[in-house]
């Protein structure tokens, strides 16, 4: 980083703080508000799920395919559950070709978490054999645009995927009625600066907060996974206030699957 960029960044930091301690973005939104919000399921013609969606100027699509194989050791009764992201190189100055980095593993872990520990897919009934042949669900990410934000956004088009899936009549010996999917969790994320907790941060925000914290909740408002990101500490009213604003704003983002 130039001089320069580094006198940029400290003026953008001490403008987006001194909003923040105001309880004031720089986009005019409030602590609580998602910045505008789209789904498109079906976007992707070769996947038996998709769906992109767009959270301001992020976009992020999520590709649902299935195959058949082999269970995994130690859950020989089970399908299998894989979640990837890729950081498309043009989405962001910041993002490069190459092996998947920190935020890339991330990112994939926390939206799987989200769909695996709801138990959106009931992975007990995608066998065929038991002990030899499952079914594999890949849930695949793909960032677009990113302007902040990527797990929210990644996780609701995942979950839209999923629910919108349909599978074509050519899958090879697809020995199911339908796809046991039945759960829509939300992923809610919170950034903490100067003191305040607000919601669906813009990359600026993201550049200058002091934690991340992201609460996946279902329909009854119980947490099923959570994440912490950021070197700051979250004191227990911030996490608490983070669950309220999660269990809130993920009844508007469940409308948005529906």
């Amino acid at each position: 980083m130039t001089h320069e960029e580094e006198i940029i960044s400290s003026v953008k930091r001490d403008y987006i703080e001194n909003l923040a301690s105001q309880n004031k973005r720089a986009d005019a939104r409030s602590m609580d508000q998602y910045r505008e919000i789209s789904v498109e399921p079906g976007w992707a013609r070769n996947a038996e799920g998709s769906a992109l969606v767009k959270l301001g100027n992020t976009q992020v699509l999520a590709g649902v395919k299935l195959e058949r194989g082999t269970p995994y050791p130690d859950k020989p009764e089970s399908g299998v559950l894989i979640t990837t992201a890729e950081l498309v190189p043009v989405a962001h100055p910041t993002f490069e070709p190459g092996p998947p980095g920190e935020e890339t593993v991330e990112l994939a872990r926390v939206v799987d978490r989200g769909i695996r520990e709801s138990e959106t897919i009931d992975l007990d009934k995608m066998v065929i054999e038991p002990g030899e042949e499952v079914w594999l669900v890949y849930v695949d990410i793909y960032v677009l645009d990113h302007d902040g934000n990527l797990i929210d956004a990644s996780a609701l088009a995942s979950i839209a995927a999923l629910w919108h899936m349909e599978i074509p009549e050519d899958l090879e010996d697809w020995t199911l009625p339908e796809l046991p999917v039945s759960k829509k969790p939300i992923a809610t994320t919170v950034a903490k600066i100067s003191d305040k907790i607000m919601v669906d941060p813009c990359f600026d925000e993201e550049s200058v907060m002091d934690s991340r914290l992201t609460i996946t909740t279902m329909e009854n408002g119980d947490i099923c996974a959570m994440q912490k990101g950021g070197s700051g500490p979250l004191l227990v009213n911030d996490v608490r206030e983070a669950y309220e604003l999660a269990r809130t704003k993920s009844k508007e983002l469940r409308k948005y699957i529906e």
